[in-house]
């Protein structure tokens, strides 16, 4: 088996950007709309994050904010797994990329199930959790 070409490993590792851009709609535009939406209807005390209840306690400001500098820190590890990935030798990298591509697609069921979750509360009013 011989390694992937340069240009390869670089059209594969962009096309990671574009999953990043998914999970992050989803967990933070979908589930932010959706948790606000369900704090309307519910209250802040049907939210089962501590630090999301603590958030959409003290306002809007605070949540946006959060979500602003999560976004900030997820793209910027994001951006150093990439590198730690392009840099792996080439008999590794194929494991890493599976492992990395098994969590990617973790993060966007996680996402897809908060997102019914908080869909579940806002027209049933109870929790999927």
């Amino acid at each position: 088996m011989y390694p992937a070409p340069r240009d390869d490993i670089d059209a594969r590792l962009r096309g990671y950007w574009r999953w990043l851009g998914a999970v992050l709609f989803v967990l933070v535009a979908l589930d932010l709309g959706t948790t606000l939406v369900a704090a309307r209807v519910v209250g802040t005390d049907g939210e089962a994050n501590p630090l999301v209840r603590w958030a959409l306690e003290q306002g809007l400001h605070v949540v946006l904010l959060l979500n602003v500098l999560a976004v900030v820190l997820v793209v910027l590890l994001f951006h150093m797994l990439l590198e730690t990935i392009r840099v792996t030798p080439s008999r590794f990298r194929g494991s890493f990329m599976l492992l990395f591509e098994l969590w990617i697609a973790g993060l966007l069921l996680l996402g897809l199930f908060l997102l019914a979750n908080n869909l579940t509360v806002i027209f049933t009013g109870a929790s999927l959790l």
